[in-house]
């Protein structure tokens, strides 16, 4: 592996920045702490600095050499809604709040870049550093690019990176097409009849009729998804009555569809309310469906994935470098970036024994400050080959 020694040797301030990020998290355009942090780190570098892009988002814009090219590098902010359950001294200090993604050491990652390209200027254009909000269902790509991101910082190419656990720390994944799924969102309200729990014939039970809309849904995906193709349909809350003695009249079920071809999303949009709508029939109730399409598919331009794997083999050996790796049905807003402009959304392995290896969106997740050098190198290391010197 081939890290310049300057990057090794800021490795305990980077891992002290985010840890700093970690006990602080902040939710989707809440990132208020963080991106001061951010945009005071950025102009001590000596870059120039936007604030307040799309709600909360930091943009850094670096120059050298004559250069008439650009390339945008970006990292994620948020954390999320979850209840921290590790013990580490730097834990969340904010209830309910954590970093359990990865961002924090994605936003680290991208500092330590700017810190690293900004000493050296080894690269001849423009690189702008895109501190983004809200990925976590929040859009904030999108939220940044209708806020005129590409009139105000124009860019060629575009790259991002994410921590994978289950990939060992040092590897690295730049694969073409599809990377990660579409992600859309499915809320259910089932109006039935309340009553007596001792005298069901008397009522219309919601949750009966919603016990089977759950189980449907999996068949839908079993039996009406052809067998090469993919999709998820996951039912991930289910909210019904305040008592044991009472059959309520109103469920409430919401939950989450990927899908990594148009044609398999345009299927689950028309065949999810139709079921659902059948199924409530059938069970006397009435049935309420909001379907709604969320982030794209992440679609990696062939060309930028193939610049970054050459660039990544000059890091990390041709060995550690995979170009082929299945997509992930994770869902994730660098989509919209590489709808406008050829990306790479590239994948950082950082599982190392037991370190590194918790799930991510696991309460217990904790990002490993080990591969914030490999993440700053990666990242110096396409800029170096998409604006030669």
């Amino acid at each position: 592996m081939t890290i310049d020694e300057q990057l090794l040797a800021w490795a305990p301030e980077f891992s002290a920045w985010r840890r700093d990020f970690h006990a602080h998290p902040e939710l989707g355009y809440q990132e208020r702490r963080t991106a001061a942090l951010v945009a005071e780190r950025l102009a001590a570098f000596g870059l120039e600095v936007t604030t307040g892009v799309g709600g909360t988002g930091v943009v850094g814009t670096l120059r050298a050499g004559s250069g008439n090219r650009a390339i945008a590098l970006r990292a994620d902010m948020d954390a999320l809604p979850i209840e921290e359950a590790g013990d580490a001294p730097w834990r969340s200090t904010t209830p309910g709040t954590m970093h359990a993604c990865g961002h924090d050491g994605h936003t680290t990652m991208l500092l330590a870049a700017a810190r690293y390209l900004a000493a050296t200027r080894r690269f001849s254009g423009t690189i702008h550093f895109i501190f983004q909000p809200a990925e976590e269902g929040g859009a904030g790509a999108r939220a940044m690019l209708e806020d005129g991101l590409l009139e105000r910082f124009p860019f060629d190419s575009v790259f991002g990176a994410h921590n994978d656990p289950l990939l060992p720390a040092g590897v690295v994944s730049a694969s073409p097409g599809t990377v990660n799924a579409a992600s859309d969102t499915l809320r259910i309200r089932l109006t039935g009849k309340g009553g007596h729990a001792a005298r069901p014939h008397q009522a219309i039970d919601p949750i009966v009729a919603g016990a089977q809309i759950v189980v449907g849904l999996q068949s839908l995906v079993a039996r009406r998804v052809a067998p090469l193709d993919s999709a998820v349909v996951s039912v991930c809350t289910f909210h019904a009555g305040s008592a044991n003695n009472v059959i309520p009249e109103v469920a409430t079920l919401s939950g989450t569809v990927r899908t990594l071809m148009p044609h398999v999303q345009d299927q689950m949009a028309r065949d999810i309310p139709g079921l659902v709508a059948e199924l409530a029939a059938a069970a006397g109730v009435a049935a309420e469906v909001g379907y709604e399409r969320g982030y794209p598919p992440v679609v990696n331009d062939a060309g930028a994935a193939a610049s970054f794997a050459e660039a990544a083999r000059g890091v990390v050996g041709a060995a550690q470098v995979r170009t082929t790796m299945p997509a992930s049905m994770g869902g994730e807003d660098f989509a919209f970036y590489a709808l406008e402009r050829p990306g790479c959304f590239f994948r950082i392995g950082q599982a190392d024994g037991e370190r590194g290896s918790v799930p991510l969106h696991h309460p217990r997740y904790d990002f490993n400050d080990a591969i914030i050098p490999l993440g700053a190198a990666l990242f110096a290391a396409i800029a170096a080959r998409e604006l030669p010197a």
